[in-house]
């Protein structure tokens, strides 16, 4: 998986196309991210000792990891990405501007 908790990303499908929003959370083993403010969906909690009230919450879920795409630092603008190593390092790369993402 490409993508890292903390990168800008893009969706590319889905009901939440177009948006933008950071990565919060990566489940490789499922393929999928969590990114803040996308695939928002309403959770129905039962009260507890944390939340005495209980209720529905709005909550991200996850979204697999095809439906999108990091957004380049350097052009602002979605990119596919590869890795080479440089001075023994893998380091992360946007085929767009052949430029080291980190």
């Amino acid at each position: 998986m490409f993508i890292k908790t903390g990168d800008k990303v893009r969706v590319i499908s889905g009901k939440d196309k177009g948006k933008e929003g950071t990565v919060t959370k990566t489940i490789a083993s499922k393929d999928r991210v969590i990114v803040e403010g996308i695939n928002k969906v309403k959770k129905h909690t039962k009260a507890s000792q944390t939340n005495p009230q209980g209720g529905i919450v709005d909550a991200e879920a996850p979204i697999h990891v095809s439906n999108v795409m990091l957004i380049d630092p350097s052009t602002n603008e979605p990119t596919r990405i590869g890795i080479k190593v440089e001075d023994g390092k893998k380091v992360r790369y946007s085929k767009k501007s052949q430029k080291a993402i980190d």
